[in-house]
């Protein structure tokens, strides 16, 4: 028997910055949200209430992406300033910069085990840096216009990033090479993320569209237009069942990857939808947007559901090489209009929080050494 599916809540909304939030993203290890803005700090909200918040001070121009790495020990960012940085997220606010690239950076993303960095830029390449020493890699540099997102795979093995010049590549890490070029020719993604098994990307597109490509088979598995503009961003579940989306055209919405239909229509920001993303235990997600507010949601939706999933997911590892995509994805492209019959909700900004003022903050200047100290895993 199907359990009834709750609708997800807004629980909180955090405002500290005084210009777009561009990027959330949570803490793995704890209930932490750092947030990037075109204020040109980061902050770090702690999620239990009457808590302090904290921003770190450091790049000189817009803040244009930030993750925690998979430890939970590091934060990275990218920054219109042509640098990214890595930052340890305490009191102290240590943080050494990554020169190297000639133009914006534009996205920020550590491999599972941490130990690597992978930037975008608007000078059209992808650098990969040791994160242990904090010197680049290499480069990857077959793009011929801005590159706006690149992301590891799960496993690290491969590499996907995104352009203005209308291409999705796959890159081979160990040979450094493009091998797979998805050509969209009806625009560009803004942003391209794995699934939470690896065989799939999504794109969030330029032209209104939310694609999923299996990129086994460079195949297209499901487009969704949902959107009335541009998207900007994606968020798998972590079951890889849902995908959270934000669009210039104001909303957040949820799409039921199994079902290859809508789920929900959230409404909160005042103006465009810049990021979004779920919680490790996907529980919650967070959304920013142009109107410089943080909003937190409750998920609800996914309780149930998700906790059938890793059972399944549990004995499927056990019995079979992962992943089995047919068994997750509907083999059809599904095709939506604005009719789909989905949920709206319109949340009501005096939020039942426990946070009555806005917290107080407390600014992380760099200290003076310039360096990490970053201890090796072993």
């Amino acid at each position: 028997m199907a359990t009834a599916l709750e609708d997800p809540i807004l629980i909180r909304h955090f405002k500290g910055h005084k210009d777009a939030v561009t990027c959330v993203a949570f803490n793995p290890t704890t209930r932490g949200l750092a947030t990037a803005s075109l204020d040109r700090f980061l902050m770090i909200w702690n999620l239990k209430p009457n808590s302090k918040a904290f921003r770190f001070v450091g790049h000189l121009e817009g803040v244009t992406s930030v993750q925690f790495s998979p430890d939970g020990h590091l934060l990275a960012s990218a920054s219109q300033d042509r640098t990214a940085r890595l930052w340890i997220p305490c009191i102290h606010g240590e943080s050494t910069p990554l020169k190297g690239h000639t133009a914006a950076v534009r996205s920020v993303n550590f491999s599972f085990d941490s130990q690597f960095l992978a930037t975008a830029s608007n000078d059209k390449s992808v650098k990969v840096w040791s994160v242990y020493s904090q010197r680049l890699l290499f480069t990857l540099s077959q793009h011929t216009h801005w590159v706006r997102c690149a992301k590891y795979s799960p496993d690290g093995r491969l590499i996907v990033s995104c352009s203005e010049d209308k291409t999705v590549k796959i890159w081979d890490i160990r040979n450094k090479t493009c091998i797979d070029n998805i050509i969209d020719h009806e625009g560009f993604a803004n942003y391209v993320d794995f699934s939470p098994d690896g065989t799939c990307v999504a794109c969030a597109g330029s032209d209104h569209t939310v694609k999923i490509w299996d990129i086994r088979i460079n195949k297209l598995l499901q487009q969704h237009k949902v959107h009335r503009a541009g998207v900007n961003y994606t968020s798998f579940h972590p079951s890889g069942n849902y995908l959270i989306t934000a669009s210039n055209d104001g909303t957040v919405k949820i799409m039921d990857l199994l079902g290859g239909r809508l789920l929900y229509t959230l409404h909160g920001h005042e103006g465009p939808v810049l990021s979004v993303a779920f919680s490790k235990s996907g529980e919650t997600f967070a959304s920013g947007g142009m109107d410089a507010q943080v909003l937190l949601w409750k998920t609800n939706f996914d309780i149930f559901e998700y906790k059938k999933v890793l059972r399944k997911h549990m004995r499927r590892i056990c019995a079979d090489e992962p992943p089995h995509l047919l068994d997750i994805y509907p083999r059809s492209p599904h095709r939506h209009d604005a009719k789909s019959q989905s949920v709206e909700i319109n949340p009501s900004y005096d939020v039942t929080d426990m946070q009555t003022f806005d917290p107080p903050v407390v600014d992380i200047s760099p200290s003076s050494s310039g360096s990490l100290l970053i201890l090796k895993h072993t």
